[in-house]
Formats: structure tokens, C-alpha cells, sequence
């Protein structure tokens, strides 16, 4: 008889039809992390909206109350004593022109980018690069700013964006593998409870369709939205 694989064993103990708790839902998801790596943890949403209507966009950030476990690497455009803020604060890049061509060049080793109002002229020649990758920077999500110190500890301390994707589907790192449940349970109802927030003016009938958690390499286990406090 073939020997099952960890992955084989690890769909084998989730019941795919069933609509678990948030708790047990993620002590499940913890369970099956099983590679040599910590595997985040992620939350896939299904939301009643058509994205290509304004009025139906779900966009936003939240910060997560026990972080992400994850090395946030952020750039700012900035100059003067505001680049200087932004590398005391510990921003990983810091530039203006010479960061543009960094980028137009490729070079684009960071997870959030941040800029003052006067760098937008700059930073909008780079919408083509940055703005596919979900990069670029924007005053709702607070990463268009004068105080770049605060945006920058935002960013390294656990804050996550979110934006729905076509067909209505929104997902996130809520944490690793390696959390207590207890963190990870925290994290998932305050990201919950910003998607709940930002539902959009246009959005009709039920918002929230669907709710899944995985990790990395992991099955996904189903989440019972009446758990879900708005959904």
C-alpha cells in the first residue's frame, strides 16, 4: 500500500462539507502545518460585490492585534527631514528619484511603499510597476502622509491591506503557523471586522458569502459564518 503523503493526511482530517467553528477551524489549520517552514496563516473571503463598480470596491487596512509574524519591508519616498523620520523609524529603502529608478529597474525587494503629498509626481510615473502589485501608495490607506514615522511603524507592526479581486474574492496573512490559536482566533475577528466595515454602498443581499482559513502548504477548512459577528 502506497504511503500517504503529509498533505493526503492532512486533507484526510478535515471534513470538506463541514462548516467549522473559528477555533476549531484554526486549530485544525495549525495542525496540518506540517512543513519545514512556519506557514501563514491565511483567510479567503467570498463577498457579495462585483469590483469593477465603484461603488461595490472593498479596500482598506487593518492592524493586527498580534501582528503578522511576518518581516514587513517597507520603502518611502522622501526627502529632507522627512526621509530622515522614515529611516529613524526604520523604513528598510529611502529615496526619491534615484529610489524610482531602483524600481523602474526592478529592483522591488519590499512588501509596502509609502510617500509624502509632494512625491506623488514621482511616485505616479511608477503606477505600471507598482500599481499591479498592489504597491502603490494611496492617502485612504494611510501610506500617503506626512507623517511617514507612523506610517512606517504601522506597516512594521502588523498592519495588513486588503482589496477584493475579481469575482469578489479577498485574502489575507492573519499570522504563522507558530501562534497560539488564541492569537490567531484575535487576528481573524479583527480582520473580520474591517471587511465588515468596509462594505461598500453598492453591495446587495448577503455581503459575506464565504469564509475559509488555510496555511502555506495546508488544506483550507471551512468557516461557519454565523461565528462572524455582521456578516
Amino acid at each position: 500500500m502506497a504511503k500517504l503523503s503529509k498533505r493526503q493526511k492532512a486533507l484526510g482530517t478535515v471534513d470538506r462539507e463541514k462548516f467549522y467553528g473559528v477555533d476549531e477551524a484554526l486549530s485544525l489549520v495549525k495542525a496540518n502545518a506540517t512543513a519545514k517552514f512556519d506557514e501563514t496563516v491565511e483567510v479567503a473571503l467570498n463577498l457579495g460585490v462585483d469590483p469593477r463598480h465603484a461603488d461595490q470596491m472593498v479596500r482598506g487596512v487593518v492592524s493586527l492585534p498580534k501582528g503578522t509574524g511576518k518581516d514587513v519591508r517597507v520603502a518611502v519616498f522622501a526627502k529632507g527631514g522627512k526621509a530622515d523620520e522614515a529611516t529613524a523609524a526604520g523604513a528598510d529603502v529611502v529615496g526619491a528619484e534615484d529610489l524610482m529608478e531602483r524600481i523602474q529597474g526592478g529592483q522591488i525587494d519590499f512588501d509596502r511603499v509609502i510617500a509624502t503629498p509632494d512625491m506623488m509626481g514621482i511616485v505616479g510615473r511608477l503606477g505600471k510597476v507598482l500599481g499591479p502589485k498592489g504597491l502603490m501608495p494611496n492617502p485612504k490607506l494611510g501610506t500617503v502622509t506626512m507623517d511617514v514615522a507612523k506610517a512606517v511603524n504601522d506597516a512594521k507592526s502588523g498592519q495588513v491591506e486588503f482589496r477584493v479581486e475579481k469575482a469578489g474574492i479577498v485574502h489575507a496573512g492573519i499570522g504563522k503557523a507558530s501562534f497560539s490559536e488564541s492569537d490567531l482566533a484575535e487576528n481573524f475577528r479583527a480582520f473580520m471586522d474591517a471587511i465588515v466595515r468596509n462594505k461598500p454602498s453598492g453591495a446587495k443581499g448577503k455581503f459575506v458569502k464565504k469564509v475559509s482559513v488555510t496555511s502555506s502548504m495546508g488544506p483550507g477548512v471551512k468557516v461557519a459564518l454565523d461565528e462572524i459577528a455582521g456578516a
